[in-house]
């Protein structure tokens, strides 16, 4: 009864105050959301939460952020570029212009995502290539020296397991300081376990992006935790699509669903706040 009363209160105990969402899709998009980036600045901003990174697969979102803290100041509001066929796929001059742009909000290099040979290379789509014979392509290694240099957060899009962990090798080799695997258990990505810890091992982060509740996927997460440790692991929505919650209801029932099953407090504001503070250099 006593450690049921303690699981019910650590629940409740789960707040979005100072919470961080490195992975929040919104309009404009040339493809269907269920917000605008505004609105959902001034939503995540009601709720509590400290930052947002605005995530768009086809068009860098730098700019973006910088209107949105004009128009909702009070919260942290970063964009980044996706290195997509729409800027020209694994694009160093596209990285170098966007760390140029005023205020410094892009943060995030994501390499190919749904152009990454791993993803548009299953249905014969053209692709984006990020590893070549074992090592990262000439572009990647560019990349992941602008990415050192301007201290930029490095994400490994949607490539294969085995891309990420060359991707992650090399860009630990060349001094980037903050490296994520993009949603790290997602379908298009599919770590294992073993594969986490090896990321974790080499010092990147994996992020863990909105599953429902009770599915098969949140009870894996559960696993992930455990074995790899919540100083590895970032907690993101990944939301923005017109069937899902808002960001910060999913997020909130995410970090509520990990407490019912026994996460510390500690652990899930290690993955919620901490961890993606530290990636974007928020004090």
């Amino acid at each position: 009864m006593i450690v049921l009363a303690i699981g019910i209160a650590s629940v409740r105990a789960q707040t979005l105050d100072g919470a961080i969402d490195m992975h929040a899709h919104s309009y404009p998009d040339g493809v269907a959301r269920s917000i605008d980036a505004v609105d959902l600045a001034k939503l995540a901003k009601s709720r509590g939460m400290r930052a947002l990174v605005l995530k768009n697969h086809y068009e860098p979102t730098a700019s973006l952020a910088y209107v949105v803290r004009k128009e909702v100041p009070g919260i942290e509001v970063f964009g980044g570029i996706s290195l997509d066929l729409t800027v020209g796929g694994v694009n160093p001059a596209a990285v170098e212009w966007m760390t140029k742009g005023k205020g410094g909000y892009g943060k995030v290099v994501w390499l190919p995502t749904y152009d990454s040979e791993n993803q548009a290379g299953r249905s014969g789509r053209p692709f984006s290539p990020v590893v070549r014979n074992g090592v990262v392509t000439p572009e990647v290694s560019q990349v992941i020296a602008i990415a050192a240099k301007n201290n930029l957060v490095l994400e490994t899009g949607h490539s294969s397991p085995a891309e990420a962990l060359i991707i992650i090798r090399e860009a630990k080799r060349q001094g980037v300081q903050n490296v994520m695997v993009t949603h790290a258990m997602s379908g298009s990505v599919n770590m294992s376990i073993a594969d986490m810890q090896e990321a974790a091992k080499m010092g990147a982060y994996l992020e863990l992006a909105f599953v429902r509740a009770g599915s098969d996927a949140a009870e894996a997460y559960v696993k992930a935790i455990r074995a790899v440790g919540p100083e590895f692991i970032v907690l993101s929505s990944d939301l923005g699509q017109a069937n899902n919650p808002l960001h910060p209801g999913g997020l909130l029932a995410m970090y509520q669903y990990l407490a019912s099953q026994g996460i510390p407090i500690t652990g899930i504001d290690r993955m919620a706040k901490v961890n993606p503070a530290k990636l974007l250099g928020l004090k």
